[in-house]
């Protein structure tokens, strides 16, 4: 598994777009907590997708990807606040690897691969929210990720169920 950074001028590939729509929609309907629930609205997130392809196209945000030797089976966006008083620091956004690819370390491949991108890029700091209820901070915080504040109830992912969305940060 190699990440790489996707260059804006690659951003738009088609062939990218459908292996990351794939990724997206085999991780949400996994239960991923990839922005959406199962079973996966294939329209919605490709409408996201499309967004922060656009983003990275432009060269406001940063695409790292997972690729395989066959196709692109992971990503995760540095977001860009677009302040300087933001300049300093990214979000983490659409982390996310192909089931299929799950236990194997590709995770852990692609977050260092992002932190590597920021410290290339002369950051200080990332910052990144999970939904609560799924462990997901035993992932991150041996990354080097800390919780630094939660939000009550902010994730409804069904009629009767709110998760908190944890806040983490990782200083470069």
């Amino acid at each position: 598994m190699k990440y790489v950074v996707v260059e804006p001028d690659e951003a738009l590939d088609p062939g990218l777009r459908a292996d990351l729509l794939d990724t997206w929609v085999a991780a949400t309907d996994a239960g991923g907590a990839v922005g959406f629930t199962a079973p996966a609205p294939v329209e919605q997130i490709a409408e996201t997708l499309d967004d922060a392809l656009g983003r990275v196209a432009t060269g406001i945000d940063l695409l790292g990807v997972l690729h395989d030797g066959e196709r692109y089976a992971g990503m995760g966006v540095l977001s860009n606040r677009g302040s300087t008083l933001y300049a300093h620091w990214r979000t983490v956004l659409r982390v996310m690897v192909h089931p299929k690819h799950q236990g194997t370390g590709a995770g852990r491949i692609l977050m260092e691969g992002l932190r590597g991108s920021a410290t290339d890029l002369g950051l200080q700091q990332l910052q990144l929210t999970i939904r609560d209820g799924l462990g997901l901070e035993k992932f991150y915080q041996p990354l080097g990720y800390r919780i630094v504040g939660r939000h009550p109830q902010a994730i409804r992912v069904a009629a009767n169920d709110y998760r908190d969305e944890i806040m983490l940060i990782r200083d470069l």
